[in-house]
């Protein structure tokens, strides 16, 4: 035990460590050490220039899920086949950006990104297609529904043939959004999950074939 009166150094000094501890008790409740995320922040992004950043690579004589050509490709050699990949992350609300382009295969085909996925067979899908229809959609229990409407409908910002797509698709609350090339093209109301896994997605219908190279993928706060 310090027997007499503290040097006038001393006590400052234990009175700020005591403001401290006091501080670090509370700022649990309060946030006040770090600093807010502020909207617009990239959460994750990837311009696949890494074959070892976390998405699936596969081959088989159905599909093809693969880093290529400085982007990420899925090609699809069976009909009626739809085919997705993801980073295997988790997020809640969230902005989802990616440029995607039709390398071969028929305008009859679907490619966007998916948002909030739970498992194979539950998540939230943004579609377009090479000959300018789009959509919003869910898996719910491995059924697909549209719930933008009911069925994809035509806009003209798609970019057609084996043009470029920006496509934009924001998951916020329980508000599904999808943008096209800067254009709003589709929104629709979803409450089943509040966070999850994001990816890309690609399908055929009646003809295989489709083959979609995505660039510059990203993941922002909105």
């Amino acid at each position: 035990m310090i027997k007499g009166n503290l040097p006038t150094r001393f006590r400052i000094y234990i009175s700020l460590m005591l403001l401290a501890s006091v501080m670090l008790t509370f700022c649990h409740a309060c946030n006040l050490l770090e600093p807010p995320v502020e909207s617009g922040s990239v959460l994750f992004q990837d311009d696949f220039s890494r074959s070892a950043s976390g998405w699936d690579r596969y081959s088989n004589d159905s599909y093809l899920t693969d880093y290529e050509e400085g982007g990420y490709r899925i090609a699809i050699f069976t009909t009626e086949t739809n085919v997705w990949s993801r980073p295997h992350l988790d997020f809640g609300d969230t902005l989802i950006q990616v440029l995607a382009t039709k390398l071969e295969g028929p305008d009859d085909n679907v490619f966007g990104v998916l948002c909030r996925y739970q498992d194979a067979r539950n998540f939230y899908f943004f579609l377009i297609s090479s000959d300018g229809y789009h959509g919003i959609g869910i898996y719910q229990d491995g059924e697909e529904i549209l719930l933008s409407n009911e069925a994809m409908l035509p806009s003209e910002a798609i970019n057609q043939g084996e043009a470029r797509n920006h496509i934009r698709a924001d998951c916020v609350g329980e508000e599904l959004s999808l943008y096209i090339n800067g254009a709003l093209v589709a929104q629709a109301t979803a409450t089943d999950w509040a966070h999850g896994d994001v990816g890309l997605i690609a399908g055929t219908y009646d003809k295989a074939g489709t083959d979609i190279l995505f660039e510059n993928f990203s993941v922002l706060l909105p």
